[in-house]
Parts: structure tokens; sequence; C-alpha cells
């Protein structure tokens, strides 16, 4: 088409302005489980044209499936932190600028080519469930009013249906920073629709365990400084008597088992680093509402404790009669604990042992001493801490990433490339890993939330970590989160894990592995492993004929 480029590519590409992305080769074929999301982007660019000013449009149509296509213009976000201190070379970019990650759903089909800058559409086939099995055709037919351009590939239906998510998956939930950038009322009816909407998008994208506020969670928080109050559970003490409300939770959970999040994560029953205080909670009282607990209130104040031998039994039972089992509700003593603060997470810990006793309790942490020492039964180590755990073979291992792990290891800065973000998923299977935990999915804080941030603006929560740690999910218009080429991969990442599942079963872990390294310096290990997207496509399409073979 004159004075346009069009191209395709895979959804592994991050498309920026000034670079020629690798593209598609005419033919290629993307294979997807029943069930399974299939994504690719269509790449343009505009070039200089007679009538300055002029902003012409172009249709695209996509023929060929037998389910509706969705478009979503991938928009570039400004970064002034990409990086922070020494890294590796595995980046994309370590200057700031602007980094392709937002993805805006589109009103309707037309893109606008822009002089001289690489653009691109993400497309994606959001219902595979029940297509039939097979090879479809697909073309993108793109159209001006002089000019038709036709650019194709095949995706292929595997006759299998993706098998549900083993994994436990959970992005801490910042029920506060959805009020606070709307700027509406803690569980006022505006609160409760963009929470909803919220969750909804977290389930969509595998997020099956959800961080419940049933008092403000104690996290990233300014030592003497305070978050939005957010607490589903009313709490009350009167002449001595300790009540709780629980119909907001339940409203809560109502949401949570509507879109597919089957886990309660109950927030950290101390403060962070070093669970030397208790979490903010507001109490009904003779006089009125206080604020009975918070960093005023050390752990170990026997107040807390006679809060806390009412209210876990209480909140126990209650998520018990909601239709949970133990197995789906999982507690917290204090997130990432480390060598100096043994003593105190051991005294916290100390306090609620006996109201916890047969209830999961996980933490993040990063050193093997703290589970050596028995006092961390289900540890989170980081990905680049997790080797000893993993050497030990500690039983239901899980895993996380934040700010910290920058060289060598995967994780989901916009300066990476998407590779290193969905070998997320052929790690966890090699590893077995049960659990994946990450602290952001719409933290629009800056760091220990001194100031509530414009995320859109500000993708670095105030310089403190690089864009792309803080947060997944964008806070669109219309009260609509709005997703990201991070969180595309991330679920990619997982559905490459489900379909190495979906084989194993079928073939047994040995042949999975073996094929997994077929071609490959193995083993892998979470600083060692393919850096190439073609490793990926290529593993992908091996699944789908090994799966083929036994139908």
């Amino acid at each position: 088409m004159k004075n346009y480029e069009f191209y395709l590519a895979g959804s592994l590409e991050k498309v920026f302005f000034n670079r020629m992305p690798e593209v598609m080769k005419a033919g290629e074929k993307i294979s997807v489980l029943q069930g399974e999301i299939p994504a690719l982007q269509l790449v343009y660019r505009g070039e200089p044209t007679p009538q300055e000013g002029q902003k012409p449009e172009v249709s695209c149509e996509i023929k060929g499936f037998p389910t509706a296509a969705r478009l979503r213009d991938v928009e570039p976000v400004p970064s002034a932190f990409p990086v922070n201190g020494e890294v590796d070379d595995n980046y994309l970019s370590k200057e700031p600028g602007m980094f392709p990650d937002l993805l805006k759903p589109k009103k309707n089909n037309r893109i606008v080519p822009i002089f001289c800058q690489f653009r691109s559409l993400w497309i994606d086939f959001p219902d595979t469930e029940q297509v039939e099995a097979g090879v479809y055709p697909i073309e993108i037919l793109l159209s001006d009013e002089e000019e038709q351009v036709t650019l194709s590939f095949l995706l292929e239906v595997l006759p299998v249906q993706l098998p549900a998510q083993k994994l436990i998956h959970t992005q801490w939930f910042h029920t506060d920073c959805l009020a606070d950038f709307y700027h509406t009322e803690v569980f006022s009816e505006l609160h409760w629709e963009v929470i909803e909407k919220q969750i909804k998008i977290a389930g969509e994208l595998g997020i099956n365990m959800l961080l419940t506020p049933v008092f403000t969670p104690p996290l990233d928080t300014e030592v003497g400084g305070e978050r939005t109050t957010v607490q589903l559970v009313d709490i009350s003490l009167k002449e001595g008597k300790w009540s709780f409300g629980f119909d907001k939770l339940e409203k809560w959970c109502g949401f949570c088992k509507k879109y597919g999040v089957s886990y309660i994560e109950i927030p950290h029953l101390f403060t962070q680093w070093g669970a030397k205080a208790t979490p903010k909670i507001l109490v009904e009282t003779e006089n009125g509402t206080e604020k009975l607990f918070g960093w005023h209130v050390k752990a170990d104040d026997p107040s807390y404790r006679d809060l806390m031998q009412a209210f876990l039994p209480a909140l126990q039972q209650k998520l018990l009669s909601l239709g949970y089992t133990r197995d789906q509700i999982y507690f917290h003593i204090s997130d990432e604990p480390s060598v100096e603060h043994l003593e105190s997470y051991q005294a916290a810990k100390a306090a609620v042992k006996d109201l916890l006793e047969g209830w999961i309790v996980i933490d993040a942490l990063s050193d093997y001493d703290f589970y050596e020492k028995g006092l961390v039964e289900r540890p989170i180590p980081s990905n680049n801490h997790i080797q000893p755990f993993a050497d030990h073979k500690i039983k239901d291992l899980w895993t996380y990433y934040c700010c910290s792990q920058k060289n060598l290891v995967p994780n989901r800065f916009f300066a990476m490339p998407s590779a290193r973000n969905r070998i997320m998923g052929v790690l966890m299977y090699l590893y077995d890993i049960k659990g994946f935990l990450h602290w952001g999915f719409n933290f629009y804080n800056s760091c220990l939330s001194k100031e509530h941030i414009d995320p859109f603006l500000d993708t670095h929560a105030s310089y403190a970590f690089p864009s792309g740690d803080s947060f997944l999910v964008y806070p669109g218009t219309d009260k609509e989160p709005w997703s990201s080429i991070r969180a595309e991969v991330q679920r990619q990442a997982i559905y490459d894990m489900r379909a190495l599942e979906a084989l194993e079963d079928r073939i047994g872990r040995k042949a999975v592995e073996e094929m997994i390294y077929e071609g490959q310096d193995g083993p892998f290990s979470f600083t060692s492993y393919p850096k190439e997207a073609s490793y990926l496509y290529e593993l992908r399409e091996k699944i789908g004929e090994r799966l083929k073979e036994q139908c």
C-alpha cells in the first residue's frame, strides 16, 4: 500500500518507534490448545505524504477464524527509570525513553499509521475453547480508499483442551490504590465497581489467588505513615468483647468466585521487613472508630494477641462457611524477613502460631537459614535465591521476583525482552513450582506509599523500582482496567506450563524434559536458559506436534 508499511510480528516482539522488529515469515503457524488465547502483532509504519497534516485511516479486517478477533493498540509509555544499578546485557534498552507496554482497547477496526514511526496492533482470539480442531488460514485485510493489502498466517487449534491451571498465582491486589486513583470513597458503589472489574481481569490473566484486605495490608508503607484504609471486616470492641462483621468480605469473595479466583490470601499479620509492629486496624469502640493498632503498637503487645485470639478463629470459620477449604486459604507472618530480623520474626510468629495450627502459612524470603531453622514452613524464595531450596527438594516450592531480580534471572521490566518474561513458564515447569507471587498487580503509589502517582506518567513508583515492577494493569477510562504486553506475555508463560503438563500426562515427564532440552545446553536454571524468542515459538510447535501424535 502506497506510503505505508505493514508486517506481522510475534507476541514476543516489543515494537519501538525507531526499530524494525523481527517479522513473521509468510505462512508462519501459531499452534494453541483449545481454550488458549493466541496472539500476534500487526506492525505498521507511515511514510511522508504530500498531504501534510492529514491522518489517513486504514481499516483492518480479520477473516478465516470461527470466532472474533480482539484488537488493542500497543501504546508507548514513558520510563525515566528503566534499570536500577548494574544489570546484565539481556535488556532491550538501558536508557530512559518510551517503551511499548499499554494495550488500549480499540473502539473500531481502523488504524492511523504514524509518520516515520513503527507502531503495532495487538491481535488475539479470546474464545477458542469451543473451536473445532484444525489449521485455519487467517487473512488480515488492510485497506484505505485506494488500495488493499492482505497479510496472512496459519492458526492451528489442537485437538486438546488446555488443562486446568495447577499453579497458584498471586499478584498483590492493592485495593486502596483503586480508590485513590479514581478519587472515590472506599467501598462506595464506584469503588466496588472498579474492584470487580480488576478482579475480573486478574482472573482472566491466570491470577487465581487474591490478597484480601480483611484489614489494611501492612505493605510498602513508611514507618509511622499509613495508606488509605481498606478493611473488609468490621471489628468492634464493646464492653471488653470482640465482634466482627463479614458482609463486605462476603461480597469480595463472591467476586473472586465469579471470576475464577479460587484462593484467598490473608494480609501479613505483622509489618514488613522485620515484623516489629502491628497492621493498621480500625475498631469500633464506645468512643467511636479508633485506630487501635498500627505502627504505634508493637508486635508482641498483649492487646494484639487478644484481638488475634478472637479474630483469626472467627475469620477462618467464616471462610470455611463460604465454601473455602483450608488448602485455599493462605496466611502470612511478615514479608521479606532477613537475617537481622530473625528474632523479631520468631517472636511475631510465636504470638500467633497456635492460632494458625493446621493452616497454610507462606512468606517471601531469600535466606535459606530461615527455612533451615524451621521459622518458615512454606518459603517463597526469589528466583535468584531459589537454587538452595530446589537443591534440598523443598516440597510445594513457590518463587517470586521483584525489583531486585535484575541480573540473569527472568523478570518483567519494560526494558527486558518479552522472552525473558515468558521463559518463566518453562522454568517453573522444570522446577515443579507450586506457586508464583508478585507484589505489584496495581500499585499506583510511590515507594513506601508516600504519595499517589499517575501510572500513565510515573511507571517506576517515583524512581524506586524499574518500570514494569509495580503494576501489571493500568486503571483505564470508564473504570475499565487495561492490560499490558507484560500481563499478556505472563499469561502465555502460564499457558506454556499448562501445555507441558498436558503433554506430560500423555508421554511422561522424562520425555517432556528431553524435548525441552533438545538442541540446547541443559539442564536449565533460573540463571541459565535460552534467551531467544524463537526457542519459545519452536517449543510450542514441538508440543503441538507431540500432542497430535497422542490423539
